[in-house]
């Protein structure tokens, strides 16, 4: 298996031709893209050549997937990405109910269809808002899937699991409709203070052997890719969050 990285996990240790070295020296053979890195294409795309490193997935905002999506053609051709994903939508643009999820959830149909037409696949990123109970205890991201039938979704299983969910469920629920899964873990009582509660993978509390031999029986996961929002030594948790994944 090759596991990817994403960037945004190295966002506070640059400059990026070091990180992907050192990715690149870890072991690493893939990598996910954000918004941050996006600004010479051309530039970042010689960097992974020159690293061994390709980038199959990438993160783009709701706002320019629907707006600039002929800038996102450019980037994603220029650095080979084939997996587009929208990662987030800010608090104050969350709807409060079903109807508003179900509408937002139309939206990103729209916008995979777009996707599917100029050749690429789409997906959805959740953090743990959409597992909050909206007033009449239904979830935001059981909305989002029904809207959409058609996207994916790529998995934060740390997020569903912070929000108070199981991801277990939601694998044997939705797995067909998982095609990517962000591999991530959550810290131990009194560990990660200065990482926001986070961990190496392998180093916390998500059982990640068996959510592995789940998703490689019940998903259509086609992509791993290690995250950390908030590491403190990225080369440590590179290598450490590697090493462990390559036991399951």
């Amino acid at each position: 298996m090759d596991w990817s990285f994403q960037l945004y996990s190295a966002r506070n240790f640059q400059p990026w031709d070091k990180v992907l070295k050192m990715l690149g020296e870890v072991g690493y053979k893939q990598v996910e893209g954000f918004g941050g890195v996006y600004e010479d294409p051309k530039a970042l795309k010689a960097e992974l050549d020159k690293n061994g490193l390709a980038m199959p997935t990438a993160h783009f905002s709701m706002d320019m997937l629907e707006n600039d999506f002929d800038g996102v053609r450019r980037i994603a051709d220029t650095l080979g990405v084939r997996l587009l994903v929208c990662p987030y939508l800010a608090a104050e643009l969350r709807p409060t109910d079903t109807a508003g999820w179900r509408a937002f959830g139309d939206r990103l149909g729209a916008v995979g269809k777009k996707a599917k037409a100029a050749g690429y696949d789409f997906a959805w990123h959740n953090h743990d808002f959409e597992f909050k109970p909206l007033p009449d205890g239904s979830l935001p991201q059981a909305h989002i899937l029904s809207a959409a039938p058609d996207i994916g979704w790529e998995m934060d299983v740390a997020w569903i699991v912070r929000g108070g969910a199981d991801p277990m469920q939601w694998i044997g629920r939705h797995g067909r409709r998982i095609v990517a899964v962000h591999v991530k873990d959550i810290a131990k009582p009194g560990q990660g203070l200065d990482e926001d509660g986070w961990s190496d993978v392998g180093y916390g509390t998500i059982d990640w052997a068996n959510l592995i031999k789940a998703l490689g029986t019940q998903s259509s996961v086609r992509y791993y890719i290690m995250e950390q929002d908030n590491p403190n030594d990225i080369e440590r948790f590179a290598r450490r969050s590697l090493e462990s994944a390559r036991k399951y």
